[in-house]
């Protein structure tokens, strides 16, 4: 019989925050598939799964996804990782692939979830979904996301004053993800916009090396990848 791939979210940062299914899935499953950066990285997914698997427990899979937007040299590591996993399903193998928060936000398995339903449509493939950054964040900082009416959007940051601009006009909160590379861009249209008292900071969130920042001081600053930023009004 052909393997299962799940895509299992294994939370924002914290160990705790892994659901009982995803735990569950993972301990189940033949061999255990992560993204990493580099060819001897760990990735931060593989990190809060050793809180409850040691490396040698179980077969890991490291999938070599490149920081790149350039097609031509992302779709042959795509297709090598479809064909890897599919290595594994065709034996009969289960396939965990973990993601940090959720696998259907902003994730790298959405992506791997296309590539294998086009060259592989006869694997089966279930989605476990997790505790997003988004909603960890609004419990660390204590900023409800949304109550009565009001509305919530999640935008990634980009270089768009204007359009990043609107997102904060049209909705009474936002959260903005990937924020380390526009953070000046932000702060400024904060200031502009009377809002810097209603942002706050954070990376790497509920995990043990999570920093909450004073907005303020973030003019210039140099941020990890995993930082977002929550704007209530």
């Amino acid at each position: 019989m052909t393997g299962t791939l799940y895509g299992i979210g294994v939370g924002p940062g914290d160990p705790e925050l892994m659901t009982v299914k995803a735990y569950r899935r993972l301990k189940e499953a033949d061999v255990i598939a992560y993204p990493k950066k580099g060819r001897q990285s760990k990735s931060y997914a593989e990190q809060i799964i050793d809180a409850y698997f040691a490396p040698e427990e179980k077969r890991r899979l490291g999938l070599h996804f490149p920081m790149t937007k350039d097609r031509a040299v992302l779709e042959p590591k795509w297709n090598e990782a479809a064909d890897a996993i599919w290595a594994e399903l065709s034996a009969g193998r289960d396939v965990a692939f973990v993601t940090e928060g959720d696998p259907l936000l902003y994730s790298t398995f959405i992506h791997l979830m296309h590539v294998m339903e086009r060259r592989y449509p006869e694997a089966p493939i279930e989605v476990v979904p997790g505790v997003s950054s988004a909603n960890a964040a609004a419990a660390r900082l204590r900023l409800p996301l949304a109550d009565g009416d009001e509305t919530v959007a999640i935008v990634p940051a980009h270089d768009d004053y204007e359009a990043m601009k609107a997102a904060l006009l049209r909705h009474d909160c936002v959260v903005f993800f990937k924020v380390a590379k526009v953070i000046d861009l932000l702060v400024r249209l904060l200031r502009e916009l009377d809002l810097l008292h209603r942002a706050a900071v954070v990376t790497k969130v509920t995990s043990g090396e999570e920093v909450v920042w004073k907005v303020e001081e973030l003019d210039g600053a140099e941020l990890e990848y995993l930082t977002l930023m929550v704007v209530r009004k």
